[in-house]
């Protein structure tokens, strides 16, 4: 068990600026995070702290790594999988349990949750992209993928091929994804429209 709490580690990275080839010197430092959190995805926030999914918890954790402490923010009845930071400085959640996205502030902590469907419940969230349009992208494990406008809330789920992870920034309007029961094949999806 005390391998789970000691899941989280932070790389760091000095590259030499030296003439010629460059040599990169890593030091790795392993934090213990609280017990029953077992870590799970990871994602470095602009100010130095690192968010995580505390999945068997089924919150969210922040990771401070100039202290050492971190903590964990309650998110619901759920198993949060992926967490990434939006455009606007927030922790965005595939929070699984819920079959909904969450948005939690870095500020005051509060949690706003952008429920899937009923008829989407099954979908077993889990990776999450924000485009150059700052419309934030899902996939979920039971074959879909999806989009949310942070700005209206509103959510459009698509049916895949085959259940697709992990999703990338979209350059140029195409959502690209990998699909584990379709190895060796990456899909795209061009977007149009405008989203809502």
């Amino acid at each position: 068990m005390v391998r789970f709490w000691m899941i989280l580690a932070a790389v760091v990275v000095a590259v030499s600026t030296a003439a010629g080839p460059a040599h990169a010197k890593v030091a790795m430092r392993t934090f213990p995070v609280l017990a029953g959190a077992a870590a799970h995805d990871v994602y470095p926030a602009a100010d130095g702290t690192v968010w995580f999914t505390a999945q068997s918890a089924g919150k969210l954790g922040r990771l401070d790594p100039g202290t050492g402490n971190s903590d964990l923010i309650a998110l619901g009845p759920g198993a949060p999988h992926g967490v990434i930071v939006g455009p606007d400085g927030a922790a965005w959640v595939t929070e699984g349990g819920q079959s909904a996205i969450a948005r939690v502030d870095p500020a005051t902590r509060e949690v706003k949750l952008f429920p899937l469907s009923n008829e989407r419940s099954d979908a077993n969230l889990n990776t999450e992209t924000f485009d150059r349009q700052g419309v934030l992208w899902f996939t979920g494990q039971n074959g879909i993928y999806g989009r949310l406008n942070p700005k209206t809330g509103a959510i459009a789920v698509f049916n895949a091929r085959a259940a697709q992870d992990p999703m990338t920034s979209p350059p140029r309007r195409t959502a690209w994804c990998s699909s584990p029961r379709l190895p060796g094949a990456i899909s795209a999806r061009s977007i149009r429209k405008p989203v809502p």
